[in-house]
C-alpha cells in the first residue's frame, strides 16, 4: 500500500502563456496565430484561443457582489437559489376553449407564469368587425374579460403572475386584466401581472403606432401611477428588444437599444410627472438569446451593469434590473425542427447561468405552426431538467470568475456604450426609430452574417447543414379560422358598448368599470384615442437564420408535388472510395440543402463508366468528386464526357487553384468548396432546373 500523494503539477508542470504562444507557433508552421486561432463576434470582438491570470480584470472586485452595484453578478443578493427561476410559458392559440387546456397543462406541468399574447386586431386597438383580416392572426382571440375569464378558467390568479402582450392596447388590456381580477375576487396586494406597456417595440415591429409618442408616454404614465396605487406586486412597462434581435442585431446593440428605450421611457415619464424612482421599478428587461451560450450570458451581465450606470447618471436609487430571457426567434428552424430542442436548452442554460429571473422556453415546433402539447412539455421539462436536476439555479453567478468571460462582459459594456451613446446624440431611440437609423444600424450588422450564413461559414444543423430530405414534417392541426371568427363575432354581438364614458383625470379605473360591464379591449382603445393619431417609422424586419435555405426546400417540394420526383444531380464519385468519400460527402449536404436529391453511387474508374451511370440517373447536373491527386488526369475526360451525355451543368467539388481555366475549358461550369456562397449557388441551380423562377 502507497501512501505517496499524487499531484498533478508532477506530471504536468505549470506552463506560462508565453511559452505556450512560442509552441502554438511553431506547430502553426508560419501560418499566422490571429488568423488560425483567435475568433471575432459580429460586434468587433477578439476572442482569444485561451485566458489565462493575464486577463484578469484590475481591482480587487472588478464585477462586485450577486445583489450589489453594479448588479453585473445578479440583481438579487440569493438570486434564484432558493426557489429557481419563474419559467414563463407563451400562449398564442386563437382559439380560447384550446388556449386554456394548454394552459392548464403547463401549470400542471410545472409552469409557474404566463404571457397571453393577443391577436393583431386587438393589439392594434381595432374590433373584429373593422378588421376580420387580423382577428385570430399570432395571438389569442380574448376580446373581453368573459373571454379571459374563458381563457383562464380554473387558474388561481392569486398564485401566479400573468403578463400580458398587448402592443398599442396596454392600457385597456391591463383595465380588462384588472376586472377579472376584480370578478375572481383576487385582491390588489395578491394581483401580479406584466401589462407591458412599450410603445417602441410596436412602433419597431409594425411600423406603426396608432398613437402620438406623447400620447403612449401619457399613457404609460396613468399606467405606472395606477400600477403602483393599486397592484404593487405587478409591472406596468416591457422594454422589449425582441424585434430588434430577430431582425439580426448584435448583442451590444440588444443591449443598447434596450438601455435607449429604457431611457427614452423615463425621459416621456418624468414629463408627465412621474417620479424616475416610480418609473424604474416599474420595469422588466426581455431579451431573447440564440445559441451563442457565452455571448448571451455576457449580454445578460453587461445590460444589467450597464443600466446601473445610466440609473446613476439619472440620480435614481441603485436598482438590478429585471430580466426575462427567450430563445430566439432567428434561431429556430423549420425544417428538422427536433434540432430546436437543443437550440432551446442552450438558451435557457445561457438565461439561467446568466442571472435572468424569468425565462421562457420555446416549443419546438412553434417556427412551423402552433405548438401541440408534446412540444410544450418538452419546453417546459427542459427548464425543469436544467433546475431539478442538473441544480443550474443553485449555483450562484456560476460564472463569475471566468476570465474570459468577465473580459467578454466588459468588451459588451464598451460595445454597447458606445452604441448607446450615439442614440443619444440622435435624439433618442423614438427619433432613431423615426429616422430608420436603428433599421439601418440592424441591417449593417447583420450584412456579415448573412453571408457567413449564405456561405456556411455560420452552419445551421439540419437545414444548411446534414440536411435530411426524407424527414415527416410535425403534424399541426390548424384552427378553422372562419369557425372562430363566427363565434367570435356571435358573442360581441351581445356586449354592451359601456365604454362613452372614459374621460378625466381617473381613466384607469372608468376602464376597468367598463370592461366589467362587457366593453371589449378594442372598445376603450378607441375611447382612449387609439387611431386618432399615429406614429410611423421604418419596419424592422425579422430575419430568421435558416429562412433563406428553407425558402429553397419548400420551392423542392413543390416541384416534387407537381413532378413526382425533386431536382436531381448525379455525383461522378471518381477513383477509389478514400479519394472521392469526403468531398461526396460535401457535395451531398451541399446539394441538399438546396433541396437537389443526391445520386450517389461507389465510384466509377474511369469517364465511361462515370458517363453511362449520369445517363441513367435522370439528372441534369453532374458533380465530379475525387481527390486532388486524382484531379488532373480525372477531370478533363469526365467533364468532357458528361457534357456529351446531355449534362446542362457540371460542377467540380474543390478549388480548382491553377486549373480553373483548363477545366472550364474541358467543360466544369462550377465549383463548389468551403467558403464558397452556397446560397446564390443552389439559387442559381434551381433557376436553371426552372424550380425556381
Amino acid at each position: 500500500m502507497t501512501t505517496s500523494k499524487l499531484t498533478v503539477t508532477d506530471d504536468f508542470p505549470p506552463v506560462d502563456y508565453d511559452t505556450w504562444r512560442q509552441q502554438v507557433e511553431s506547430d502553426l508552421k508560419g501560418a499566422p496565430f490571429d488568423r488560425k486561432l483567435v475568433s471575432h463576434t459580429y460586434e468587433g470582438i477578439d476572442i482569444q484561443p485561451v485566458y489565462s491570470s493575464k486577463d484578469q480584470l484590475d481591482g480587487t472586485d472588478p464585477m462586485g457582489v450577486p445583489g450589489a452595484v453594479p448588479f453585473t453578478r445578479g440583481a438579487h443578493p440569493m438570486g434564484p437559489i432558493m426557489c429557481g427561476v419563474d419559467q414563463r410559458q407563451e400562449h398564442t392559440h386563437p382559439d380560447l376553449e384550446a388556449a386554456n387546456q394548454a394552459i392548464l397543462g403547463d401549470l400542471e406541468g410545472g409552469v409557474t407564469s404566463l404571457t397571453l399574447r393577443l391577436d393583431k386586431a386587438t393589439r392594434a386597438g381595432v374590433s373584429v368587425e373593422q378588421a376580420e383580416d387580423l382577428a385570430g392572426v399570432d395571438g389569442l382571440m380574448a376580446y373581453r374579460v368573459e373571454d379571459l375569464d374563458e381563457l383562464l378558467e380554473k387558474v388561481h390568479l392569486e398564485l401566479i403572475e400573468v403578463g400580458i402582450d398587448a402592443g398599442a392596447s396596454y392600457l385597456p388590456a391591463a383595465a380588462t386584466l384588472a376586472a377579472l381580477w376584480n370578478k375572481r375576487g383576487v385582491p390588489g396586494e395578491s394581483a401580479r401581472a406584466s401589462f407591458g406597456a412599450d410603445p417602441l417595440a410596436t412602433l419597431a415591429a409594425d411600423g406603426r403606432l396608432p398613437m402620438s409618442m406623447s400620447q403612449a408616454y401619457h399613457q404609460m404614465a396613468e399606467l405606472v401611477r395606477w400600477t403602483k396605487a393599486n397592484y404593487p406586486k405587478s409591472t406596468a412597462i416591457c422594454v422589449n428588444t425582441a424585434v430588434y434581435h430577430n431582425a439580426g442585431a448584435t448583442a451590444a446593440q440588444d443591449i443598447a437599444f434596450a438601455l435607449a428605450t429604457a431611457v427614452d421611457y423615463l425621459r416621456g415619464l418624468e414629463s408627465e410627472g412621474v417620479a424616475i424612482d416610480d418609473a424604474v421599478s416599474q420595469m422588466l428587461f426581455r431579451f431573447n438569446i440564440g445559441t451563442h451560450h457565452f455571448l448571451a450570458i455576457a449580454k445578460l451581465r453587461a445590460a444589467r451593469s450597464l443600466w446601473s450606470r445610466v440609473l446613476q447618471a439619472c440620480g435614481a436609487a441603485p436598482r438590478g434590473m429585471r430580466i426575462h430571457t427567450r430563445t430566439s426567434d432567428r434561431v429556430m428552424t423549420q425544417r428538422d425542427p427536433y434540432v430546436n430542442m437543443l437550440r432551446n436548452t442552450v438558451a435557457s442554460f445561457a438565461g439561467i447561468v446568466g442571472g435572468a429571473e424569468i425565462v421562457t422556453s420555446v416549443p419546438f415546433d412553434e417556427a412551423s405552426g402552433l405548438p401541440n402539447a408534446f412540444s410544450r412539455r418538452i419546453a417546459r421539462n427542459t427548464v425543469l431538467i436544467l433546475q431539478e436536476e442538473s441544480h443550474m439555479h443553485r449555483v450562484l453567478d456560476a460564472s463569475g470568475g471566468s476570465w474570459f468571460l468577465d473580459d467578454l462582459t466588459t468588451e459588451l459594456c464598451e460595445k454597447a456604450w458606445e452604441i448607446f451613446q450615439c442614440i443619444e446624440k440622435a435624439g433618442g431611440m423614438s427619433a432613431a426609430l423615426q429616422s430608420g437609423a436603428i433599421a439601418e444600424q440592424i441591417d449593417a450588422a447583420y450584412a456579415p452574417r448573412a453571408k457567413d450564413i449564405a456561405k456556411r461559414r455560420e452552419g445551421i444543423t439540419g437545414v444548411s447543414e446534414f440536411p435530411n430530405l426524407t424527414e415527416e414534417p410535425v403534424k399541426h392541426s390548424p384552427p378553422d379560422m372562419d369557425a372562430l371568427l363566427a363565434s367570435a363575432k356571435k358573442r360581441l354581438a351581445v356586449t354592451s358598448p359601456t365604454a362613452d364614458a372614459i374621460d378625466g383625470d381617473d381613466r384607469l379605473a372608468q376602464c376597468v368599470v367598463a370592461a366589467e360591464q362587457g366593453a371589449t379591449i378594442a372598445a376603450l382603445a378607441q375611447r382612449l384615442g387609439l387611431q386618432q393619431e399615429s406614429t410611423d417609422a421604418k419596419v424592422i424586419e425579422p430575419h430568421a437564420f435558416a429562412q433563406p435555405f428553407e425558402e429553397l426546400r419548400d420551392a423542392s417540394d413543390a416541384w416534387m408535388e407537381k413532378h413526382g420526383n425533386r431536382p436531381r444531380v448525379f455525383l461522378a464519385n471518381m477513383g477509389p472510395v478514400a479519394h472521392h468519400t469526403a468531398r461526396a460527402t460535401y457535395a451531398k449536404n451541399f446539394f441538399e440543402a438546396g433541396g437537389f436529391e443526391a445520386v450517389t453511387n461507389e465510384g466509377f474508374a474511369d469517364a465511361d463508366a462515370a458517363t453511362a451511370a449520369f445517363k441513367e440517373s435522370g439528372a441534369n447536373v453532374a458533380v465530379i468528386c475525387s481527390s486532388d491527386k486524382l484531379y488532373p488526369d480525372m477531370v478533363p475526360p469526365v467533364a468532357s464526357g458528361l457534357k456529351a451525355a446531355g449534362a446542362k451543368t457540371v460542377v467540380l467539388a474543390g478549388h480548382p487553384g491553377d486549373n480553373e481555366a483548363a477545366w472550364r475549358q474541358a467543360g466544369v461550369n462550377r465549383f463548389i468548396f468551403i467558403k464558397c456562397d452556397v446560397l446564390a449557388t443552389l439559387r442559381e441551380l434551381l433557376r436553371e432546373e426552372e424550380v425556381l423562377s
